[in-house]
């Protein structure tokens, strides 16, 4: 699918199917990347289940305005959803800070394969309208 983003295939010389095509990469980019904050972020879901850390990788509102806090919350899947989807769109932190080094690294990798993304959106719409 990059492949024909790149080098002109035919399933990309529409508008409709370059952005079947691009959506399909970046959705599974979003998902991918929340995926990995997901299984990455204190230990895991596994052990966020048993122990929230006292200092956590991904530092959630939540956890920076205690008066918002419900009872007893833990970030899960939707949270991390929500954190791939933001990074992806902002091609930056938005409202989860990044505290771990880890985090700070597949943070910044998303928002350059979603700048990449993007770029390629607009050279081959460029060329396909050329």
């Amino acid at each position: 699918m990059i492949d024909d983003l790149i080098h002109g295939g035919t399933e990309t010389n529409s508008a409709d199917a370059l952005l079947q095509a691009v959506g399909s990469v970046w959705i599974s980019s979003v998902l991918t990347f929340s995926l990995l904050y997901f299984e990455l972020d204190s230990g895991g879901a596994a052990a966020r289940a048993h122990h929230m850390p006292t200092t956590p990788d991904l530092a959630f509102p939540q956890y920076l305005s205690p008066e918002v806090k419900p009872a007893h919350w833990r970030p899960r899947y939707i949270d991390y959803l929500y954190l791939g989807l933001t990074n992806s769109t902002a091609f930056s932190p938005t409202d989860v800070m990044p505290l771990a080094p880890w985090a700070k690294i597949v943070m910044a990798i998303q928002s350059l394969v979603s700048l990449v993304i993007l770029g390629l959106i607009i050279a081959r719409a460029v060329n396909v309208l050329a």
